[in-house]
């Protein structure tokens, strides 16, 4: 496990992006349990991509332009969509502090988290591009190799994610007792997922 690997996974995890400003904006609205699920779902999201780099699905993203099209407007509109719930306080973003309904929000934020990193073709294209750099010409065992980084980065990602969202959680008390607060945030979070939905849209394989 080179030094290089890890410092570029951890730019590559702490990096702004859809997985973390979800796991913020649930932090905020619903609490440290359900940004830790949160942070759980975003990196089991990450499964697919891995496992798409390992036996060269990506590179059907990479060539075909119908495919990566199909799956690239499916999370823009995914994300818009979410974008339109922290508008309308619904969805994994609705704030209920009921500890009935704890549960049912945690297993509902995971799910929303997996769509979220599952439905972004470049993820595919990423991994297929950044674990080979990582794994020698002579390595006797490259598919191990692979699932070995793969799993580091795995838990680096969940790590710095559940990080993220405890150090929002801990604030969370401060912000839900002040209505204008929480207007606005909930417009930013719109604003950030309607944006990285606007991104995804222009992205080119």
């Amino acid at each position: 496990m080179t030094l290089s690997f890890l410092l570029t996974s951890l730019i590559v995890v702490a990096s702004p992006g859809t997985g973390v400003l979800y796991t913020l904006a649930v932090a905020l609205t619903l609490g440290a349990r359900a940004s830790t699920a949160a942070a759980f779902g975003c990196t089991l999201g990450i499964v697919p991509h891995m496992l798409a780099a390992m036996l060269g699905l990506a590179a059907v993203l990479h060539t075909s332009a119908l495919a990566f099209a199909a799956l690239k407007w499916c999370g823009v509109i995914y994300l818009l969509y979410m974008a339109w719930q922290a508008l309308r306080e619904t969805g994994a973003l609705a704030i209920d502090t009921r500890q009935a309904a704890a549960a049912r929000s945690s297993r509902r934020v995971i799910v929303t988290a997996v769509l979220v990193n599952i439905l972004n073709p470049k993820l595919s294209i990423f991994f297929l591009a950044f674990l080979p750099q990582f794994v020698a010409i002579d390595e006797p065992h490259p598919l191990a190799r692979m699932l070995e980084l793969s799993a580091v980065f795995m838990a680096m990602t969940f790590a710095v994610f559940a990080v993220y969202g405890l150090f929002a959680a801990a604030l969370r008390d401060r912000v839900i007792t002040r209505p204008k607060a929480m207007a606005w945030l909930r417009r930013s979070f719109a604003a950030g997922f309607a944006a990285l939905g606007a991104k995804l849209a222009f992205a080119e394989r």
